[in-house]
């Protein structure tokens, strides 16, 4: 070969490695910026929900794909990005680390560690946003979650794949609820996964000490879009926190995800849908306000056996303004849900709590979602609570009621107390049955009212003690019914610790 020959070849040796280096940026350039708000332009290929990285290494996401430029909210701090840098497009639709590294962790909606532990090591990534379980795909409602607290899970039972909405006023324990539900899954096999949306940091620090000292964060994922964050974090975050859950649910697992609070999120989202000039409706929420929550709420589901049978409840929470459930916000999840579970204001202040008004708290799935015991022994609760409600704003301006009214509101005022629940105090499903089966049976009519919180601690702790009402309560734990036999040695047991307690 000459020297020539030597010389051509090595030049197209180095041309072809100069090639494989070689990599073609799609760009763009920032055209106005302000607001967590930016507006691009050379972005013809942008895909919507497409990640997009800024100059200075923040990331953005495509929302609005217009004719002559692309609308996009920044996810972290705009202050650092001007007009005319550049912008490039990264290939990649909005996504979220997930798998068993977040467990037990607190993260910011794209998956960034806040607690200072170090860097999350992620098993893969899925999309934010994804398409709901078909109907094909799933199975009905039937396997228990259970909430640990006697009002829920008696009359308005939680399924695994269930969404069942908590609403009520600021400040009537609606977190409350959901915390307790955490807390009891400790032993049922259940991740968790808590997305604070708009949330006080402080809040959450609270929240995170809580279960960490309950143990339950062994098993529990925090995500946290703070109330300081930018709204684009507060309106990703539940999507976040759900594809987060659907990771587990593919596994085959059961999965529950709290999302606190799903009025905060309407608000982040008109914050956006604002600045990007689309059209306000009514109460200058955009149009497709619905479809926000839908799509998100729409992907819990049960799925069939065949898929894994994986489960993904959701507990959306709702804040309502002095107790106006018919407002926008309200109407819409409660339309999207299978049912609610309404905090009201006045039963708070009146010291019951969980504060759970009877009338107009639902479950659509209802019994199905019970294990047999329970239902046989709440069966008559929820209409008794119902009736007693009734008759007590009736008997207060009336002093002669007949025999049935005495009994009806003498037994409404035990079954209040007995319902009556400490914060961070969920009770296992056996105590629950034990306890519903005395008072709805009778046997506390003797017991004066303000001795019934005193009777059910003992009682308690009776059950724990004695040998033989502990194999009664094992029976029911396995049996998960309450036949004829279970039932009378119950009724044995609970006789006996009255005559204790009474003497």
């Amino acid at each position: 070969m000459t020297n020539k020959d030597q010389i051509i070849e090595q030049l197209k040796k180095q041309i072809q490695e100069f090639t494989a280096l070689l990599t073609v940026a799609k760009v763009g350039k920032v055209v106005e910026v302000g607001d967590g708000i930016a507006r691009l332009s050379g972005l013809g290929e942008c895909m919507s929900q497409e990640m997009l990285e800024f100059e200075n290494g923040q990331f953005g996401v495509a929302l609005n794909l217009e004719e002559e430029a692309v609308g996009a909210m920044i996810l972290g701090d705009y202050l650092d990005i001007k007009e005319g840098d550049q912008v490039k497009l990264t290939g990649r639709i909005l996504e979220v680390p997930v798998g068993d590294g977040l467990i037990g962790r607190v993260v910011n909606p794209l998956g960034q560690a806040l607690d200072g532990k170090g860097e999350i090591k992620a098993d893969k990534f899925y999309p934010v946003e994804k398409i709901a379980p078909r109907v094909i795909a799933r199975e009905s409602v039937k396997q228990p979650l259970q909430t640990g607290i006697k009002a829920i899970d008696s009359m308005i039972p939680i399924g695994r794949g269930q969404r069942e909405l908590i609403i009520g006023d600021r400040q009537t324990g609606k977190t409350a609820v959901a915390i307790d539900t955490i807390i009891n899954q400790h032993d049922q096999n259940v991740i968790c996964i808590y997305v604070g949306i708009g949330q006080k940091q402080s809040k959450v620090a609270k929240i995170v000490a809580k279960l960490t000292e309950m143990g339950a964060m062994k098993y529990t994922i925090v995500v946290l879009a703070g109330a300081s964050d930018p709204a684009a974090l507060s309106f990703i975050a539940p999507y976040a926190g759900c594809a987060m859950g659907e990771y587990f649910m593919d596994q085959g697992k059961d999965v529950l995800v709290i999302y606190d609070d799903l009025s905060k999120h309407a608000v982040s989202y008109r914050q956006i849908a604002l600045l990007l000039r689309r059209p306000p409706g009514r109460e200058a929420y955009p149009g497709d306000i619905f479809y926000l929550h839908s799509r998100l709420l729409e992907r819990s589901a049960k799925m069939s056996a065949k898929l894994g049978g994986g489960s993904l409840t959701a507990l959306p929470i709702i804040e309502t303004q002095s107790g106006d459930v018919s407002a926008y916000i309200p109407t819409n999840v409660i339309s999207i849900t299978d049912g609610q579970i309404y905090l009201e204001a006045d039963l708070f202040y009146k010291g019951i709590r969980p504060a759970l008004n009877i009338g107009i708290s639902v479950s659509r799935v209802g019994s199905a979602a019970q294990i047999k015991a329970m239902k046989k022994v709440a069966g008559k609760l929820k209409l008794s609570m119902a009736q007693f409600r009734e008759l007590e704003a009736f008997a207060q301006f009336g002093s002669d009621l007949d025999e049935a009214t005495l009994k009806q509101l003498n037994l409404g005022r035990r079954l209040t107390e007995i319902l009556k629940q400490g914060q961070y105090e969920p009770m296992p499903v056996q105590f629950q049955v034990a306890i519903i089966h005395a008072a709805i049976n009778g046997y506390l009519d003797e017991i004066k009212v303000e001795d019934i919180a005193k009777f059910e601690k003992e009682f308690q702790n009776y059950l724990n003690s004695n040998p033989a009402a502990r194999r009664v309560l094992e029976k029911i734990k396995q049996v998960k019914d309450l036949t004829p036999e279970i039932e009378t040695e119950l009724k044995t047991v609970t006789l006996e610790f009255k005559k204790q307690f009474v003497n």
